[in-house]
């Protein structure tokens, strides 16, 4: 999985690199406060867990760096790496004549080719006198493909499903609905559960008890209210608005699904993610976000409804 890190930020990053290294150094990774780091935002001292490998682990004393950019399609050949290493070069030669480093890391979300690779790992050994590993965007991929509990750690399947998903329908059908009075309240069509038990939807999506009973039962008192509200026919517009979105949601949940544990957290990160775009107006009743995401679920129209040998 390549996760679109310069979606991140500085601190985020580094956040990122440290917990990378305590699973290939070891937990004995030490994370200094953000500031001037004088050369290094992170250290370990001792044998490495799994690093350059298992078989022939480094051991010493280590520094650790992070640089982070929001550029997508920056390089290590990019002059403005270059003028990032005139920089901080000069800090870890410092920390080599005072005893303090064997081993330099550099970790930046930038790409790096086979051919640069060589050439800025031999101008780190020359300029610093340490033995040095440059690891870019491609070496952080494998690592986290190597270390998944990182990525989960970091909920990093975030950068990967922001649901890609026409908002504004959402949106707009909330505030409507919201703005409405509902006189005549349907009976819950879904309430029967016709499609598949709840109990079994909630094992095949792995959605907890807890979530289950101490929250998304709450919303089912409006359901009926937007049953009446979607099969209005004066709301035929809004009805599609709704259509085109679980559409939209469902592919993206069947696309993503393995980068979550469970299902709260994918309709947690659906509410957080049209709450955090929402103007004033939806958020007066931003409740009606989560009531809806669990209509969508309850009523089937999101979520695994058969399982993968059915």
């Amino acid at each position: 999985m390549k996760y679109p890190l310069y979606n991140l930020n500085e601190k985020r990053f580094e956040k990122l690199v440290a917990m990378i290294c305590q699973e290939i150094l070891g937990l004995g990774t030490v994370v200094f406060a953000s500031g001037k780091d004088g050369g290094r935002d992170a250290k370990f001292t001792g044998t490495a867990q799994q690093f350059p490998d298992s078989d022939n682990p480094w051991t010493g004393k280590f520094i650790i760096q992070a640089k982070f950019t929001e550029n997508p399609i920056a390089s290590c050949s990019d002059s403005t790496f270059g003028t990032i290493l005139n920089n901080e070069l000069p800090k870890v030669k410092k920390l080599k004549e005072s005893g303090f480093v064997d081993y330099y890391l550099l970790f930046t979300n930038r790409k790096l080719t086979g051919l640069r690779d060589p050439i800025l790992e031999k101008r780190i050994d020359e300029e610093v006198g340490v033995q040095a590993r440059l690891l870019g965007l491609e070496s952080i991929d494998l690592l986290l493909e190597q270390n998944p509990v990182v990525a989960k750690r970091m909920e990093l399947s975030k950068l990967l499903m922001p649901l890609e998903f026409y908002e504004e329908d959402l949106r707009t059908l909330i505030v409507s609905f919201s703005s409405t009075d509902i006189k005549s309240i349907s009976k819950y069509s879904c309430d029967d559960f016709t499609l598949i038990s709840k109990e079994e939807k909630n094992r095949l999506n792995n959605l907890t008890a807890d979530y289950y009973n101490n929250y998304l039962k709450r919303s089912v008192a409006d359901f009926g209210k937007i049953d009446s509200f979607l099969n209005d026919p004066q709301n035929d517009d809004l009805k599609r608005k709704y259509d085109n979105t679980v559409s939209d949601i469902q592919g993206e949940i069947l696309a993503y699904r393995d980068e979550y544990e469970t299902f709260d957290q994918i309709l947690h990160h659906l509410g957080r993610l049209i709450q955090e775009s929402s103007n004033s107006d939806l958020m007066r009743d931003r409740r009606l976000i989560s009531v809806f995401l669990h209509y969508m679920y309850f009523c089937c129209d999101i979520g695994l409804t058969e399982g993968k040998n059915d």
